[in-house]
C-alpha cells in the first residue's frame, strides 16, 4: 500500500448503466472521508454533479467554488473524458495535488463513450504519479442488457450517440467498447440485479468471464447499493500495468490530441419551466424521443403540491423517475431539463414542453 498517495477509484461503464447511482450510494456511505469526485458528462446542465453535489457532503455549489471546499465535485463537461486528458483532466488533476492534504479519496465517473485506459495512463505522468494511484477501475454493466446480449438498455440509441460524434476515435462497436471497459476492470459490478433470473445471471457471468482474468471479481448489485470495503481499498495501482492491458484502440497512439471540440457535433438544450403536470411531461418527453433523434434527457421536475424535487432521465427509450430531496424554502421551484441529441431545436422542444406547464393546474 502507498500510503504517501491519493487513492482514486475510476468508475466506467455505458450510458444507464448506473454509475452516478452507485457513486451517489458510495458519497452517502462515507461518512468522514473527504472525497472529491470527477464527473464527465458533456451538457450544458450537468445533472450527474448535481445529484452528487446533493449527498450528505460539506460541498459547494459549483465546481469553481468546490476548490476551496473540503470536498468537491470537479465537473469535466466538454468532451469524453479519455478524448480531453491532456485538455481537461490533467489540470484538474493538478488541482486536486495541490490540495491532497484534503482530500482523502478521489472518484472518477466517466461518460459511457470513455475508454479506460488513456484515463488510467494520465497517472504515470511525473506530476500525478508521485502523488495519487488508482486504487481501482472498476466497471458498471447493466445486467438485464448484457444477458440479452445487447450491452446497452438501448443499443440503437447508443450507437447512434457513437457515430454521431465525429470526433471519436473509438470503433463503432459496443461489443468492443464493452471488451476494452471490461480489459481494465479490477471490479466488474452487475447492476440491476434484481431483474435477472438465476439463467441470466450465468449468461451475464460467461460474458464477463471471457472477458476478464479470474482474479478480477465480479459483485452483483440492486439500486447502487454496494459496501465501501467492496470497492474501496482494493489497491490494484492500475497505472502500473495498464501497458500490459490489450485494447481494440491500442493503435490510436495519438487519441485524446485531436478531439477537443468532440461534443461539438451534439445538440444540447436546457429547458426551463415551472411547475409541471407529471403525467403531461412524461407523455411529451416519450413522444419526442420516438420522433426525434434524442439520445438522452436528464434533469428535475418540480410538481405543484410536492414537497420534492423528481430526477426525471430517459436512456433510449426508457422513462425514469424518482424524488431526491425536498425542495429548499429559499429555492426557486423550476423544471430543468437538459436535452442531447441530433438535429433538435430549442424552440420546437420549449414549446412542446409548455404545455405540461400549462396543465400545472389543471
Amino acid at each position: 500500500m502507498q500510503l504517501n498517495k491519493i487513492p482514486a477509484t475510476v468508475v466506467t461503464g455505458f450510458l444507464g448503466s448506473g454509475k452516478t447511482t452507485l457513486l451517489s450510494n458510495i458519497l452517502k456511505k462515507a461518512a468522514g472521508k473527504r472525497i472529491a469526485v470527477i464527473v464527465n458528462e458533456f451538457g450544458e446542465l450537468d445533472i450527474d454533479a448535481d445529484l452528487l453535489r446533493n449527498c450528505p457532503l460539506d460541498c459547494d455549489d459549483s465546481a469553481e467554488s468546490a476548490v476551496d471546499s473540503e470536498n468537491g465535485i470537479y465537473e469535466l463537461a466538454n468532451g469524453c473524458i479519455c478524448c480531453t486528458v491532456e485538455e481537461e483532466f490533467l489540470p484538474v488533476m493538478k488541482q486536486l495535488v495541490e490540495r491532497r492534504d484534503s482530500i482523502d479519496h478521489i472518484l472518477i465517473e466517466t461518460s459511457g463513450l470513455a475508454l479506460p485506459k488513456p484515463l488510467v495512463q494520465a497517472f504515470n505522468w511525473p506530476e500525478i504519479k508521485q502523488h495519487c494511484t488508482v486504487d481501482s477501475v472498476i466497471t458498471v454493466i447493466d445486467g438485464p442488457a448484457v444477458a440479452q446480449g445487447r450491452f446497452a438498455h438501448d443499443v440503437e440509441q447508443v450507437q447512434k450517440q457513437r457515430l454521431a460524434d465525429e470526433g471519436l476515435d473509438h470503433d463503432p462497436s459496443l461489443q468492443e467498447l464493452l471488451d476494452d471497459q471490461l480489459s481494465a476492470a479490477d471490479l466488474v459490478i452487475v447492476s440491476k440485479n434484481d431483474l435477472l433470473d438465476a439463467t441470466q445471471r450465468q449468461q451475464v457471468e460467461s460474458v464477463i468471464s471471457a472477458k476478464v482474468p479470474e482474479a478480477v471479481k465480479t459483485t452483483y448489485i440492486e439500486n447502487g447499493e454496494v459496501q465501501l470495503d467492496v470497492i474501496m481499498g482494493i489497491e490494484s495501482a492500475a497505472e502500473d500495468k495498464i501497458e500490459t492491458v490489450h485494447t481494440h484502440h491500442d493503435h490510436h497512439h495519438d487519441h485524446g490530441k485531436h478531439h477537443e471540440h468532440a461534443h461539438d457535433h451534439f445538440d444540447s438544450h436546457v429547458i426551463s419551466l415551472g411547475q409541471v403536470n407529471e403525467s403531461r411531461l412524461k407523455t411529451i418527453v416519450s413522444d419526442l424521443i420516438n420522433s426525434h433523434n434524442i439520445f438522452r434527457v436528464k434533469g428535475f421536475v418540480a410538481l405543484p403540491d410536492k414537497p420534492m424535487r423528481q430526477v426525471l432521465q430517459v436512456v433510449g427509450k426508457r422513462l425514469e423517475s424518482h424524488f431526491d430531496r425536498l425542495w429548499q424554502p429559499e429555492e426557486t421551484r423550476q423544471t430543468r431539463l437538459v436535452f442531447i441529441g441530433k438535429d433538435i431545436k430549442k424552440d420546437y422542444l420549449l414549446d412542446a414542453l409548455q404545455q405540461a406547464e400549462s396543465e400545472a393546474t389543471a
